[in-house]
């Protein structure tokens, strides 16, 4: 895989939904009208969604005058947020003008953490990756420390990219379990104070900054960016060290009333003794999941059963799904069977997903196959 399809399946190229909201209150500082500004986002959102395109299209899309159009087009490029890209050549009549958002006028930074590394990109207005650095080594504890080293991390980025900081508008972090992008609180990671993360983040790296739940955000950068682009109804299933999904219906993401949609792996299923890290017993990330497969596999090794693994990693307590993924590519006896037992399992309940949600058939790559778009994220 490739660096940039890459960061579409960390969830980092996107326009988050705090992205939008940060247009918007940039919007708000030069009019005052509800009814202009929605206009205006209804016009970058345009550009974000189909691309660059003129005033007689734009008219026609958004229902609305080209005076109209014309009017608020000109105020957008006075902004700096909407350029003028030439002209369309026509057969007759005078040559439309194209525009399209301005790249330059604004930056985002999105962050990806998982339980072993984090993933960081500076992205232009347009979407664009201007900067990255992938796989920066770090390990993830619900402690105020590993809060402090993200910051840090964070910081480091930041301060790398020069001058283009003075235009960043939004950092957005993606977090495993239940966040709520709205009021800004994860309540699986770092939830030990009474502020929301985001506003404690806020005031640390003095950007504005959003969260969101890495599974719906590698969602949306798939139906954005990726292999689910032009579909309408998706369900991306993210097998990390957890289990979850995220939901598209209609073209939009699906968040539910808190923000907790999406939580697959806590369905209870097994009529097992093994404890989920949400407190309870038999949920299905305890038998279908990365941290599943890291289990047996360590299991079925202090048994004795052979396995290449031993002869790679030298010590088993920093045994990794990468190493794992790794020695079931070689075909490791021992490793081929485990994943195969997760997916089975596995297969059965997304099989129930997709009579439950009955996502569009994929026009792409795979003709007879629904939109339920598989992540084998393994860090």
């Amino acid at each position: 895989m490739n660096c940039h399809a890459m960061m579409e399946r960390s969830g980092l190229v996107l326009h988050t939904k705090q992205d939008y909201i940060m247009v918007k209150n940039f919007l708000l500082k030069s009019d005052k009208s509800p009814k202009n500004v929605q206009i205006k986002k209804d016009i970058i959102n345009h550009f974000i969604t189909t691309g660059n395109d003129t005033i007689a299209e734009l008219s026609k899309e958004l229902d609305l005058s080209v005076p109209t159009i014309t009017k608020f087009i000109a105020e957008l490029k006075d902004q700096g947020l909407i350029a003028e890209f030439g002209k369309i050549q026509t057969t007759g009549g005078r040559h439309p003008s194209v525009y399209g958002l301005n790249p330059t006028s604004a930056y985002f930074v999105g962050v990806d953490m998982s339980r072993h590394h984090l993933n960081i990109a500076l992205m232009d207005f347009t979407g664009n990756i201007v900067e990255y650095q992938m796989g920066i080594p770090y390990t993830y504890e619900n402690t105020t420390e590993s809060f402090d080293l993200l910051c840090s991390h964070i910081q480091k980025f930041i301060d790398k990219t020069g001058e283009l900081k003075k235009k960043i508008f939004n950092i957005n972090l993606n977090i495993s379990g239940r966040v709520n992008p709205e009021s800004g609180y994860s309540y699986s990671s770092f939830y030990f104070s009474e502020s929301p993360i985001s506003e404690t983040l806020t005031k640390r790296l003095n950007y504005n900054v959003g969260i969101d739940n890495d599974t719906r955000a590698m969602a949306y950068g798939e139906y954005m960016k990726g292999v689910s682009e032009g579909e309408q109804n998706v369900i991306f299933v993210n097998i990390s060290w957890g289990l979850g999904i995220g939901i598209i219906i209609d073209g939009k993401p699906y968040y539910g009333k808190s923000g907790f949609s999406g939580e697959f792996g806590h369905f209870p299923i097994f009529d097992n003794e093994i404890l989920c890290h949400c407190g309870k017993k038999g949920c299905l990330e305890t038998e279908a999941s990365g941290l599943a497969i890291h289990r047996t596999v360590m299991e079925r090794i202090s048994k004795g059963e052979s396995t290449l693994l031993t002869e790679q990693v030298k010590d088993l307590g920093k045994l990794t799904l990468t190493d794992i993924i790794k020695a079931t590519n070689m075909e490791d006896p021992l490793c081929i069977e485990i994943v195969e037992e997760v997916g089975y399992k596995l297969g059965k309940y997304i099989a129930g997903l997709i009579n439950i949600f009955n996502p569009e058939p994929k026009r792409k790559d795979l003709s007879c196959c629904p939109s339920a778009v598989l992540s084998g994220n393994t860090r």
